[in-house]
């Protein structure tokens, strides 16, 4: 498969790049700056140098065009403001599944964020960033173009990954290694049966491949 990664340099996307270049499959990574592109490189990816944020839906379609699915791993980062959620963690995140509507790729999975909620109170940088989520999710969820599974990861950490996870609509909170998200996405998009589900990911006792198997009704 041919895979396009928005965020392509952030640490989840990263390591998904690795994992799935080391499976055998053409990925490519959506970064802002030309500097990060030895990274990608180096994780098996093909850099392209696109800033989503003042991008036109075409230049994007442009990237997706022959991709057999996309991934929104993208992200404004903890040192930005509220304003930058909305660029970013939102508006981003839907100018690139009108892209990939328009570049005709189906499969379509969203890093999103535990507590996402476009309807989520407070007056902080990080309640504007569960807004900001929760309002993108909303729109993929809306969308019948897009074979759509939306992640959402408790508190991340840097932990080495176990392979054991939980992994369901509701799962309360918890921590969860990068590592493992990232297994948990390439596991995803060779599980198309997932598609249309909203799933919280923590630490648990389950092998990630079983625990995907499950929730995909398998």
């Amino acid at each position: 498969m041919r895979i396009v990664i928005a965020g392509g340099h952030g640490r989840i996307a990263r390591r998904l790049e690795r994992l799935l270049s080391h499976a055998g499959h053409e990925v490519a990574g959506i970064i802002r700056k030309p500097e990060q592109g030895n990274d990608l490189r180096e994780a098996g990816a093909e850099p392209v140098v696109l800033d989503l944020e003042s991008a036109s839906v075409e230049m994007v379609a442009a990237v997706l065009q022959g991709a057999d699915a996309a991934v929104f791993a993208a992200g404004a980062g903890p040192g930005s403001d509220a304003a930058r959620k909305e660029t970013v963690d939102r508006a981003a995140a839907v100018l690139f599944a009108d892209a990939a509507e328009r570049a005709g790729v189906r499969r379509y999975l969203v890093v999103s964020s535990m507590g996402a909620d476009a309807r989520h109170p407070g007056d902080q940088v990080f309640d504007a960033y569960l807004r900001a989520k929760g309002a993108a999710d909303d729109d993929i969820r809306a969308r019948t173009a897009l074979n759509w599974t939306i992640l959402r990861p408790g508190s991340l950490t840097d932990d080495a990954g176990t392979g054991l996870v939980r992994l369901e609509a509701h799962t309360g909170r918890g921590p969860v290694p990068r590592d493992d998200v990232a297994a948990t996405l390439a596991e995803l998009l060779d599980t198309p049966a997932t598609a249309g589900l909203t799933l919280e990911l923590i630490a648990g006792s389950t092998p990630l491949s079983v625990a995907v198997k499950a929730v995909a009704g398998n």
